[in-house]
């Protein structure tokens, strides 16, 4: 996180350039977030949304956040249960720096395309049930799923954000003792 503010505060000068952050956020990371970021796209949890909206609020910045989902179901997954979703997002308009955009999920790592897809359906479906109850101020317009490996069964399902950053620059070399949540091979 440190890294890609200071990529921010150096690239500041660009116009039009914005930030995404992907993956699970610490909740002591909330302030690099909040200085920098347009979109965080890994929203899970209480902690995550109090901890960025006193952030946001010291910054004076609104931030868009897609609310992550885990359709995959593995432990090893961030995400709330599809089942959690509903009483989370009526929750989330009491935090009114955060935009909610819509839903992300990141899929199963499978070579079996009907398993992938079936994650991109599970979203899609959710957001399409969850669209009739979610509080007014709570978008739910965009899925955000696919990455670089799947983008395509992704789309087909519904997506209106892929994540594709490894198509484009290449895998990204990484210290073995360092975790990277973001990232996906």
């Amino acid at each position: 996180m440190q890294e890609a503010a200071r990529k921010a505060e150096n690239l500041a000068d660009i116009p039009n350039l914005k930030f995404s952050v992907i993956g699970h956020l610490q909740t002591n990371k909330a302030k690099y977030v909040a200085r920098f970021a347009h979109e965080f796209q890994a929203l899970d949890n209480l902690r995550q949304a109090t901890a960025l909206q006193r952030r946001l609020e010291l910054e004076d910045r609104t931030l868009d956040v897609f609310v992550q989902v885990n359709t995959s179901a593995e432990e090893s997954k961030f995400g709330l249960a599809p089942e959690d979703t509903a009483p989370f997002l009526t929750q989330l308009p009491a935090f009114d720096r955060l935009r909610v955009r819509g839903l992300m999920t990141l899929a199963i790592f499978s070579s079996d395309t009907e398993r992938v897809r079936a994650c991109f359906v599970r979203l899609r479906e959710l957001r399409e049930r969850l669209r009739q109850q979610a509080p007014d101020t709570v978008g739910l317009d965009e899925l955000s799923m696919g990455m670089s490996g799947d983008f395509e069964l992704a789309i087909a399902e519904g997506a209106s954000v892929v994540r594709v950053g490894q198509a484009i620059f290449g895998a990204r070399a990484l210290p073995d003792s360092h975790y990277w949540p973001g990232f996906a091979g």
